[in-house]
């Protein structure tokens, strides 16, 4: 009876450590899953080891019949230190940034112009269909009564217009369209150590049309050439032509169409006639979304779906405005404005681990002095002009630099910084490495020297009481812009 309670025992034992270590490998597990979001980027952090900081313009330009793709070079130390390949598109009136994906997430701001964009999900319905839609195996699809074109069915069209953020999620086809007056400029930050990119860290899109033709690849070095057109290529092209009629089921010439048709019109081109394609009564039913009521596209999207998830990635929100005066979450009368997007705003941000914001700051006005806590951040100018100021752990400073509209540049994670704004003021966009970013700053309401004792202040500067009293409160209640001040005597 001794022998078998003994044996008992032991067998609970074992059980019971066997438990303990699976659930200790399970919360690993968890925790690995949380933490493969950043993993990347963590080991990326060691390349951080920058001495100097510039702001920079694109070093290479590519060429289009309908506009032009710039790139900044992404082997430069700081978008290195980041993990991030900039990148800006100039799409000219009527033309079509043709389709292409990509295997890293990308946040896109609209600079300058309006247009539709189409992201096209893997898996999703095409929820978007004309009246008299009819298709058969086999067949084509007959024209619309009356409108002298074919009926057609797609995923949803998003309008897009100048201070939108747009998201485009890692491995989603996408294309552009310029329907405006003006060009459409967009400013891009691809995210190159997402945990969706499984390849390296070099930009790279896979294109479903088109590719860099050799009239467009010019201002840039003889390697830098090379490297454009091996990256933004149609990837029909090397699939064997009766394969892929054979797959869509279509004769072989309209896959040679495919394939070369358009192999030196470049990444976007021209529309000979305008586009036209079913979307909902976007100039009511956008404006409504963007003040939260649901308006007569989203009631309209509601019924075509059926099933009220907003969160399905299928019918996820993909963009926001960063213009709305009203909707600044930083305010200041005498300083300026901040308007931030993240993972509140636009729920698919959280996916994609990044965030944005767009700024303004009156004449010499100042951003306080700060650090990330928890992302990188890419600095685009676009109006103005402003001093910038950045130091590292060592002390040292590492810019002091007037930075100008069209330039960029990368503030590393934890080094602290400033800004001042010029004469003329400054209108700036910033990319974080995050979907919930987090600054602790320096001077201000919430400053991390007012949350010290004054005792601790005295102490650390040898310095008086009341001195350290003004050096804690002399900014009264401004927070992280700051209006501009005649210095103390």
């Amino acid at each position: 009876m001794a022998v078998t309670t003994k044996l008992l025992l032991a067998i609970l034992l074992s059980a019971f450590l066997l438990s303990a270590t699976n659930a200790v490998r399970d919360y690993q597990g968890q925790q690995g899953r949380q933490e493969g979001q950043r993993g990347t980027r963590l080991t990326e952090a060691q390349q951080c080891r920058l001495t100097r900081l510039t702001a920079s313009q694109p070093t290479n330009r590519i060429e289009s019949e309908g506009g032009i793709t710039e790139l900044w070079d992404e082997n430069e130390e700081q978008f290195q230190c980041a993990g991030v390949a900039p990148m800006r598109s100039v799409i000219r009136r009527n033309s079509l940034s043709l389709p292409n994906f990509h295997p890293m997430p990308r946040l896109v701001y609209i600079e300058r112009g309006q247009g539709l964009i189409g992201i096209t999900y893997p898996g999703c319905a095409e929820t978007f269909q004309s009246q008299s839609q009819t298709f058969q195996a086999g067949r084509e699809p007959r024209e619309e009564r009356g409108q002298g074109r074919r009926s057609d069915q797609h995923q949803k069209v998003h309008r897009i217009r100048q201070g939108d953020v747009v998201a485009l999620p890692a491995g989603a086809a996408h294309w552009c369209y310029n329907d405006g007056e003006e060009e459409l400029v967009a400013v891009s930050i691809n995210d190159l150590n997402h945990r969706s990119n499984q390849l390296d860290q070099n930009l790279r899109a896979f294109y479903l049309a088109g590719g860099v033709p050799e009239s467009g690849r010019q201002q840039t070095q003889a390697g830098q050439r090379l490297q454009s057109r091996q990256r933004f290529q149609n990837i029909f092209r090397a699939f064997d032509t009766e394969l892929m009629a054979e797959a869509f089921n279509i004769p072989a010439e309209i896959v040679r169409r495919m394939q070369e048709e358009q192999s030196e019109r470049g990444l976007i081109v021209n529309v000979r006639e305008g586009m036209r394609m079913i979307r909902p009564d976007e100039e009511e039913g956008e404006f409504e979304q963007e003040q939260g009521q649901p308006g007569r596209g989203q009631q309209w999207w509601e019924e075509a779906t059926g099933n009220g998830l907003e969160e399905n990635i299928c019918t996820m929100k993909i963009r926001t405005n960063l213009e709305h005066r009203t909707q600044a979450d930083i305010f200041s009368r005498q300083a300026g404005k901040i308007n931030h997007v993240n993972r509140q705003k636009l729920p698919i941000l959280k996916y994609m681990d990044m965030s944005a914001s767009r700024g303004t700051l009156y004449p010499n006005a100042l951003l306080t002095p700060h650090w990330s806590v928890n992302s990188h951040c890419v600095v685009y100018v676009q109006r103005g002009e402003a001093q910038v100021q950045v130091v590292d752990h060592s002390g040292q400073q590492v810019m002091n630099d007037r930075v100008n509209q069209g330039e960029m540049f990368v503030v590393p994670q934890y080094f602290a910084s400033t800004v001042r704004a010029g004469q003329n003021g400054l209108e700036f966009v910033v990319w974080r490495t995050s979907s919930e970013p987090m600054n602790s700053q320096l001077a201000g309401y919430t400053s991390v020297i007012r949350a010290m004792p004054v005792e601790v202040l005295t102490n650390a500067y040898q310095i008086s009481p009341n001195e350290a009293q003004r050096l804690k409160m002399n900014r009264g209640g401004e927070s992280f812009l700051l209006s501009p001040q005649r210095r103390s005597i």
